[in-house]
């Protein structure tokens, strides 16, 4: 499992989310919205398990469960403070519309 995420991006999150040093945040499949099949990446406080992929930028514990090691795995997030935009980007679903295939 591997996932990169910006400083850039955590810096919104901390900011959108009023996150305190040491604070944990849950990445996960979420359907709907913008992503690739119908599928999105959601964001939550939360605390990760003992099986859980976990990495931690400027001071923030990001982590992915298992069950969403699918989606996630190989994907890229980032920000663009010009466009106000956060990107997520995974080379590794070429399919869109099967992204588990």
């Amino acid at each position: 499992m591997q996932f990169t995420i910006s400083e850039k991006a955590v810096e919104l999150y901390k900011q959108e989310m009023d996150l305190k040093k040491g604070d944990s945040l849950r990445l996960y499949v979420r359907v709907g919205g913008c992503g690739s099949g119908g599928f999105s990446v959601g964001i939550t406080k939360d605390q990760p398990s003992p099986t859980s992929f976990i990495t931690e930028v400027n001071d923030i514990q990001l982590f992915v469960n298992e069950e969403d090691f699918w989606y996630l795995n190989g994907m890229t997030i980032d920000f663009d403070p010009d466009l106000n935009y956060v990107t997520f980007e995974n080379p590794t679903i070429t399919d869109l519309d099967n992204p588990n295939s």
